[in-house]
């Protein structure tokens, strides 16, 4: 009998990570747990308030969906079933593990994908002032670093961070934090930068005006994109969009969404919420094809789970069978 169990798991994270919307010092995730008395099937995904989710509330969504997965819920079905978001991405997730687990095929072969390949992720710089992300930077040692903004100190912020890592790629992700009448000055400081990428520089609901203006960087959508429907509305206005399950909905739309994009002419960036290696191990499909990956979110953390992704350098590789697909 397939039963479905679901908990809210907390990891400390090293310091304080922060960015234009605030601080956090812990990673609260929900993991979903499919059993079928042989095999299981886990996923893990990161509530976002921003959304109007919660821990408490995508969990008790979850075990609410028990007698229907009891009853032979599966992954098909489960994308009808629960909109786009972190709940579904948990249990879309879980299926994707059980079955690789059930069958002996890797997840990525079912996916129609090669052998996963090690990727260079880039790390993210938490928001703060220019010396103390200068620093950081230089003590990094990172090849390619995210740089959390959003204030109104982030051209001090991005001259004193290139002038002490002259040599090191960097993206910009600005969290919705700037304005339609401060964007022209942070472009042009982010093109004499070299910076390669600058993430949701406006709010959702505002961002009409990056059609209007000039793109010397090209500009990934984060929080205004989902799922595949969501990608009409960005044409003449970003250049790339970030893939995050956590907003897809799990890896399955997430595939379909990556394809569909890529038809459309973006770029693909992927990136994760704070969480363990469980949440980036099924992201590591959809990031085989992505121009940028941002995968660095078990390394923020004060401890990972067992099993977790190996990551040496600025490098991730392929999680084990053991971990998840």
């Amino acid at each position: 009998m397939t039963s479905l169990q679901v908990r809210i798991e907390r990891f400390p994270i090293a310091g304080t990570f922060t960015i234009s919307r605030g601080s956090k010092t812990e990673a609260v995730v929900v993991v979903a747990e499919i059993r079928d008395g042989t095999n299981v099937g886990r996923g893990e995904c990161v509530p976002y308030g921003r959304y109007g989710e919660t821990p408490d509330g995508v969990a008790d969504l979850l075990r609410g969906l028990a007698a229907e997965v009891e009853g032979g819920l599966d992954r098909a079905a489960l994308q009808q079933r629960l909109p786009a978001g972190a709940a579904r991405n948990a249990l879309d997730c879980a299926f994707w593990d059980l079955d690789a687990k059930r069958s002996g095929i890797p997840a990525y072969r079912e996916a129609g994908l090669p052998e996963l390949r090690p990727l260079v992720t880039a790390f993210t710089l938490s928001l703060d002032t220019a010396e103390a992300m200068a620093e950081a930077a230089r003590a990094s040692g990172w090849p390619l670093l995210k740089l959390k903004l959003g204030g109104e100190d982030d051209i001090a912020r991005l001259k004193a961070i290139r002038a002490a890592v002259p040599g090191t790629r960097l993206i910009v992700d600005a969290n919705e934090g700037w304005t339609a009448e401060t964007l022209a000055e942070n472009f042009a400081a982010c093109a004499e930068m070299g910076v390669e990428l600058i993430e949701q520089p406006l709010p959702a609901k505002a961002d009409d005006a990056l059609a209007a203006i000039p793109r010397p960087v090209p500009v990934c959508a984060d929080e205004s994109v989902h799922e595949r429907a969501s990608l009409r509305g960005l044409i003449g206005k970003y250049d790339a969009v970030n893939i995050k399950l956590d907003k897809t909905g799990g890896l399955t739309e997430a595939l379909a969404m990556a394809e569909e994009a890529r038809e459309a002419g973006f770029t693909l960036m992927v990136g994760c919420m704070l969480a363990s290696s469980l949440a980036m191990a099924p992201a590591l499909l959809v990031a085989q094809r992505a121009g940028v990956v941002d995968l660095d979110g078990p390394l923020l953390l004060a401890r990972d789970r067992e099993n977790a992704l190996r990551y040496e350098g600025a490098t991730v590789f392929p999680p084990s069978p053991a971990l998840w697909g």
